[in-house]
């Protein structure tokens, strides 16, 4: 069976970790453990998501005196591919002795008057105190948002169009290669309508809906989102939270989730359903291996009566 996984940010760093080198290393083993077990039996496309990492090189590239001008976001998230894709590919050849495992660097094609670019939504990087992110907005033109009880920035996130490199995807999964791509979303770019030259763009795509399109072109069998909870809850944090185990994408579309965390994976996991007939789940990491053979997570299925 064909799967791509999309790995959430927490994979790397928890919320409150420090963003050190180590504590990324020890994050990554742990995922490398989890996708082991998969990687036996099936073949692998994994993505994962950056905010943490692209949201600390900003910071770093805002600060840096020997810039006239900070990094732009695309380039800022190809470094995030390369440093994340490098760690995965590392753990995973360990764990998986004699697998040919790599790591692609690629760009997700996004329209340039997609209305997002006017609506910042996407948060990036660490959360902060109110006082001190108002004060960073202010001093680096910033758009921030409240987060849980803190504030982060905020940046634009286009819909992803298509991955460029699919078509080099599907060959290293033919020739039975485990492929780390799309990393943070893929590094957002846009075509020039008569050339086809690429143009990058300040934003960061959502790493779940890439996720879902890319399965869709690669005719994945089986879309994977893994995340810091078991499975996808309804009323999430209120005295009425109830597990949601198996659903359709219409009623995962009826369900009120934050558009902030779990509102994006429900929609990346029923438009790969809705157009491939395939399955999809979202879960806990370290139950990646239970959640396809259906003992925990959120099942994601057609839905059979046609209503």
């Amino acid at each position: 069976m064909r799967l791509v996984v999309a790995l959430g940010g927490n994979a790397l760093l928890r919320r409150n970790e420090r963003p050190d080198a180590a504590v990324q290393q020890a994050n990554i083993d742990r995922v490398a453990t989890a996708l082991a077990t998969l990687a036996h039996d099936h073949e692998l496309v994994i993505t994962h998501g950056n905010g943490p990492q692209i949201g600390l090189l900003a910071v770093e590239s805002a600060a840096d005196p020997a810039l006239s001008a900070p990094y732009p976001l695309d380039l800022l998230g190809a470094q995030t591919q390369g440093m994340i894709g490098s760690l995965l590919a590392r753990a995973l050849r360990a764990a998986l002795p004699g697998r040919h495992v790599a790591a692609l660097v690629t760009h997700t094609l996004v329209r340039a008057d997609d209305p997002a670019f006017a609506r910042p939504t996407k948060f990036v990087g660490q959360v902060y105190p109110r006082s001190q992110a108002r004060s960073l907005a202010r001093d680096r033109d910033w758009h921030i948002a409240q987060d849980g009880t803190g504030w982060r920035r905020v940046v634009p996130s286009p819909l992803p169009e298509r991955v460029v490199e699919t078509d080099t995807v599907h060959e290293l999964l033919n020739s039975g290669t485990l492929v780390i791509c799309a990393g943070g979303g893929g590094i957002p770019a846009t075509a020039d309508r008569d050339t086809g030259a690429l143009s990058g763009a300040e934003a960061v795509v959502d790493k779940d809906l890439t996720a879902a399109l890319l399965a869709e072109d690669l005719k994945a069998d089986f879309l994977l989102i893994l995340t810091d909870v078991p499975c996808v809850y309804s009323a999430f944090g209120t005295p009425d939270q109830q597990p949601v185990l198996d659903a359709t994408p219409a009623e995962l579309r009826r369900g009120t989730f934050p558009d902030d965390s779990m509102r994006p994976k429900t929609e990346a996991a029923a438009r790969f359903v809705e157009r491939t007939g395939g399955l999809a789940a979202i879960g806990a990491l370290d139950a990646a291996y239970e959640i396809v053979h259906g003992r925990s997570g959120t099942l994601v299925r057609p839905d059979l009566t046609g209503g």
